[in-house]
């Protein structure tokens, strides 16, 4: 079978490089005559085949040609995106942007291109990535994983010397340079760290140890409970820039017995972690698509022809503070049972565009850099009797590309546990996944620390008492040598959880998550007994996943479902907060005396119009939906306004999680005035209230304006899309982040998938390309891409086109 596949694929390929031409996205002429060349001897090539939407359908003989082929298609579509991503991991921002500008955040927190420099030369003179790449396999990367990424540096190489740049974002730019393996392997290293040191850069880059002759108390302590709101507020769902919804439907459910995958994450619609789309070949060895992080190789969410997986955002912790004891005669070495430890100087100087070059000083301990803060409001001074050191179990993990190409190779879900087993390389997401014999899976296994609850119970600090309980961050003394993390006997890696212990529900009728803890995967078969750095248990959802939950519940208990039905699931735009609230919002408003409510500045506000659009509304973020914007404006305003505690009349109970809390107080001080402050502000920026959603929620592509369904978190919309308000651009004229590649699989029985895609921001950050805008346009009027997975639908193509390229 796998040589008939080969053979068929090989043949397709020959005779169609005959005849083969570049896509026009980003194509000179030198490029177009090096696609019609024969491959070079000696040399990598892969085969191009681009269908409807410039989706590229990559075929190479290897892993190295194959790598060859994505390295090269990616660039045609974000060779600036890409650019920018290298310039970052290379440590020079600042020498081409200047220090104080600031980064896109796409592989990092730092607010400034000093501290990112900073941080990632330091990763780069220390040898991090280096050291961890002649790790042997499962620890290192496999020669597969190797081979891909020196495929992917080798074509984006390529693509740089046989093309013209027509993006305006880097047209003539110096720092558009080529790059090697190490640097491909160093962006993936970057997304291996997002959640730890790259969540911390500025805390890293900026730690100076106390003045000499300084007293021990010269900077306050972190209050308890202080820190365990800022550290609940900076690791919620609700505050991330990266999100998702994904759900799983078992054969018991289905049409046809088999299983139904919806993936929908919530990412960046611009910046370096984007997706890009696209199917990977490998005759007879690897058959994949899906949606793969740009500067990636392999496909990260995606599908084949037996089983189809996405990703959601963890709520487990994937780093920890250890509170350091530090020596009295020298505030820059601690103590571990009694005995100094000198901390490492690492000292890195950066280049700065018209100025000096910088140099500072990292301080880093046997548990990792010290920090000194968790964000701006939980300081972590650095003072003549304490430091802090962050401990990142990801910043000596290199196995996120074995583990999702083994995903790419799998036949099933009892394989993506297997590959998750092996690899153990997930850093900061949950897998949920769908097979064709009717099989889910959810599934946490993340690389996290091992802080067992016993653990933290044992060593956490004053500050850790407060912050582990409230938000899993554990602040362990790291003065004591028992409060090492030790290991479990089935982890690949020192001082991280192994699969045992891992929340997992197999073969559910459904497994759903949005971005909440493993305990609701399925509201009928509750996961519990896991460690409170993996999530929590019995504690108030968000509205996404109440409303998911109900969604994906009623579907199972409905049956008989099909991808249609998943393409109905993502444009509901259904408004669960709605649905708990509107009706009694409608009558508080009616029965304010007068028609009126007194705004924060004390002025009477007629409302009584309000009171109707309210009244009439149809509960959904959909683009011609009227009332949708006076909610969502009203909505964000009382979140604001009225504390928690006071929000509902009915309180959370932990036995009915799905339905509590709910009742909306309509009494509590501030309903009146988001009300009234809410008419003010739409009437100020001339805009109706009862106006079409998709008039004032939009983006703006080739100069006119795509409007966009869908709504922010705190709606719990399932179809999320976040977008800064800007009243004098119009509303809400640009998306930030939400819905990205969105897709929608099952099967037939037949050797092809059936699956429906979106790539919601389209393939090209160009504005030059043709497909800048056309899957947003798509998105917009709520239509899919039908997926052309098997050869004879990537032929059918009516805008086939083959390139064939070369080295």
């Amino acid at each position: 079978m796998r040589t008939r596949l080969r053979q068929l694929v090989v043949s397709v390929v020959a005779l169609f490089t005959a005849s083969a031409v570049l896509p026009s996205a980003t194509a000179a002429a030198d490029g177009e005559r090096a696609g019609r060349q024969g491959p070079s001897h000696g040399g990598l090539s892969a085969v191009i085949r681009y269908t409807e939407y410039g989706v590229p359908h990559i075929v190479g003989k290897d892993y190295a040609n194959l790598g060859f082929g994505t390295g090269w298609a990616q660039a045609a579509d974000q060779v600036c995106v890409l650019a920018d991503g290298f310039v970052t991991v290379k440590g020079e921002r600042s020498r081409h942007f200047g220090p104080d500008a600031a980064p896109d955040f796409s592989l990092s927190s730092a607010t400034r291109n000093l501290t990112s420099d900073l941080y990632f030369r330091g990763v780069r003179e220390a040898g991090t990535v280096k050291r961890l790449l002649d790790q042997p396999v499962p620890l290192g990367p496999s020669r597969e994983v190797k081979e891909l990424m020196r495929g992917w540096a080798a074509g984006y190489n390529a693509w740089l010397r046989k093309n013209r740049i027509t993006d305006p974002a880097c047209r003539g730019a110096a720092w558009v340079r080529p790059v090697t393996t190490l640097d491909v392997f160093s962006r993936a290293y970057a997304l291996a760290v997002l959640g730890g040191e790259g969540r911390l850069v500025d805390a890293i880059t900026t730690a100076r140890p106390p003045a000499s002759g300084a007293p021990a108390g010269t900077a306050a302590a972190p209050d308890p409970r202080t820190a365990a709101r800022a550290a609940s507020e900076l690791f919620s769902a609700a505050n991330a820039d990266m999100g998702s919804n994904a759900v799983a439907f078992g054969g018991d459910t289905t049409a046809n017995g088999r299983g139904l995958l919806l993936g929908n994450p919530h990412y960046p619609w611009a910046g370096g972690r984007r997706f890009w789309q696209a199917q990977q070949t490998i005759p007879g060895e690897l058959n994949v698509s899906g949606g793969a992080l740009l500067g990636s190789p392999i496909t990260q969410i995606g599908f084949n022809a037996k089983v189809a997986w996405s990703h959601t955002v963890a709520t487990g912790v994937p780093m920890n503070i250890h509170q350091l004891t530090l020596d009295p005669a020298d505030p820059t070495a601690y103590l571990v049972d009694g005995e100094p430890e000198r901390m490492t100087e690492r000292t890195v100087t950066v280049g700065v565009k018209d100025g000096a070059p910088v140099t500072r000083t990292q301080w880093w301990t046997r548990y990792g850099p010290v920090v000194t803060s968790l964000g701006a409001d939980l300081p972590l001074p650095w003072t003549a009797g304490t430091a802090y050191a962050l401990n990142d179990l990801n910043a000596v993990n290199m196995r996120f590309a074995d583990t999702s190409l083994g995903f790419a190779k799998a036949r099933g879900t009892a394989d993506v546990l297997k590959t998750l087993a092996r690899h153990q390389g997930l850093p900061w997401v949950n897998t949920v996944a769908a097979d064709s014999a009717g099989h889910t899976l959810f599934t946490q296994s993340q690389t996290l620390p091992r802080i067992t609850d016993d653990l933290a119970a044992r060593c956490s600090t004053p500050l850790g008492r407060a912050t582990y309980p409230a938000a899993g961050v554990a602040v362990l003394d790291g003065s004591r040598g028992d409060c090492a993390l030790g290991s479990d006997t089935d982890a690949v890696q020192p001082g991280i959880f192994g699969p045992a212990r891992m929340p997992t529900l197999k073969d559910a009728p459904y497994a759903e998550n949005s971005n909440d803890s493993a305990w609701l995967a399925n509201a009928d078969q509750p996961l519990t007994g896991y460690e409170r750095v993996f999530g929590t248990v019995g504690t108030q959802r968000s509205m996404r996943t109440r409303g998911a939950v109900e969604d994906v519940a009623a579907m199972a208990d409905r049956g008989g479902l099909t991808v249609r039905d998943l393409q109905r699931q993502q444009f509901a735009n259904r408004v669960p907060a709605a649905d708990l609230a509107v009706e009694d919002v409608a009558r508080a408003c009616a029965a304010l005396p007068g028609g009126t409510a007194t705004g924060s500045d004390g002025k009477a506000v007629e409302v009584a119009e309000a009171c109707g659009v309210f009244a009439a509304w149809d509960r959904t973020m959909d683009t011609a939906s009227r009332g949708a914007l006076l909610f969502d404006r009203f909505w964000r305003r009382l979140n604001a306004v009225v504390p928690r505690a006071e929000f509902w009349k009915v309180p959370f109970s932990a036995a009915d999680p799905v339905h509590t809390p709910h009742t909306l107080n309509t009494d509590a001080p501030g309903f009146a005035t988001a009300l009234a402050d809410t008419v003010t502000e739409l009437r100020a920026a001339g805009t109706a209230l009862d106006a079409k959603l998709g008039d004032h929620q939009f983006v703006v592509r080739d100069g006119q304006r795509v409007p966009v369904s869908g709504g922010t978190e705190s709606l719990g919309v399932w179809n999320k899309i976040e977008a800064p308000w800007r009243p004098a651009a119009g509303g809400y004229p640009e998306v930030s982040m939400g819905s990205s590649h969105v897709q929608a699989v099952g099967w037939d029985g037949s050797r092809c998938p059936v699956a429906r895609t979106l790539l919601t921001y389209s393939q090209s950050s160009n504005p030059d390309s043709p497909h800048y805008a056309d899957q947003t346009r798509l998105f917009s009027a709520e239509r899919w891409v039908t997926s052309r997975f098997c050869e004879k639908d990537i032929l059918s193509s009516p805008q086939l086109r083959v390139v064939h390229v070369r080295d």
